[in-house]
């Protein structure tokens, strides 16, 4: 019980202003420069108050997939500068950029681990008070495939422009800046998918997936198997296989056999 009443005043004490002894004043009323900038007020006020959780997993489960929305937002915000500065010809900044985005993604893949600490008993109890909700549902998700559509149109209208075809980019005298670009755009595309994968294994260690397992927009949990191996640029991806096809295995070196100093 001691236990109890003393978590329930640490709960109500970081819950209102905290005096801060460096700065020698009160922080969390929303009225310094930090708090105002960041609309700290607001964005911490877009949670479920602690007593109306149907569980305390509740809160992080809010939590990673409203910081899934701003990461997203961000990649999506990035990816229409992306499309200006292909059209631009601006390739250092592109580069930049995607390096950039790629991070990103990695953000996004790794705090959504944090879910997988959940059990499913527990996400079964969230689970009541979700209604039909669904992931397609994202407007972060579907801004992304959004953007990232207008950028491989980009990138085709850039290797228009150098008067080049894609599986020229990966030819014997590659144009080095054209195929430092695409290769960061697999980068990230590569990225993109691993979140997807990590989706599909968070669906399967708490709702599982098989027949009759259904989300919660009614679509079975065996389809996301199809979706996270869809890529963003499906162009860069096929060029791949295209130079497999016409791959040989003459002018190599049997295996073990000596090889001449060059």
């Amino acid at each position: 019980m001691g236990d109890e009443t003393e978590a329930t005043r640490l709960r109500t004490a970081i819950g209102k202003p905290i005096f801060n002894p460096v700065l020698k004043s009160w922080v969390g009323a929303g009225v310094t420069d930090y708090e105002m900038y960041l609309r700290t007020s607001d964005l911490l006020a877009l949670q479920t108050a602690h007593e109306d959780l149907t569980d305390s997993d509740e809160l992080m489960f809010q939590i990673v997939h409203q910081a899934q929305e701003i990461w997203l937002k961000l990649l999506a915000h990035e990816l229409v500068d992306v499309v200006g500065e292909l059209d631009s010809h601006a390739l250092w900044e592109v580069s930049a950029r995607l390096a950039r985005v790629a991070r990103i993604a990695d953000c996004l893949a790794e705090e959504l681990r944090v879910l997988e600490t959940m059990t499913p008993d527990t996400y079964q109890v969230i689970r009541r008070s979700l209604g039909q909700g669904s992931g397609q549902e994202s407007p972060g998700f579907n801004a992304v495939l959004t953007a990232a559509e207008y950028v491989a149109a980009a990138l085709d209208r850039l290797l228009e422009r150098e008067g080049i075809a894609l599986t020229d980019v990966y030819g014997a005298t590659p144009p080095q800046h054209l195929k430092r670009v695409c290769e960061l755009l697999v980068d990230l595309d590569e990225r993109f998918q691993m979140w997807l994968v990590g989706h599909f294994m968070l669906v399967r260690r708490t709702i599982g997936v098989g027949r009759g397992v259904n989300a919660l927009d009614g679509v079975p949990t065996a389809v996301l198997t199809g979706r996270m191996t869809k890529p963003l640029f499906r162009k860069l991806w096929q060029s791949r296989t295209e130079l497999t096809a016409s791959w040989h295995a003459g002018g190599g070196y049997a295996p073990g056999a000596e090889r001449s100093s060059r």
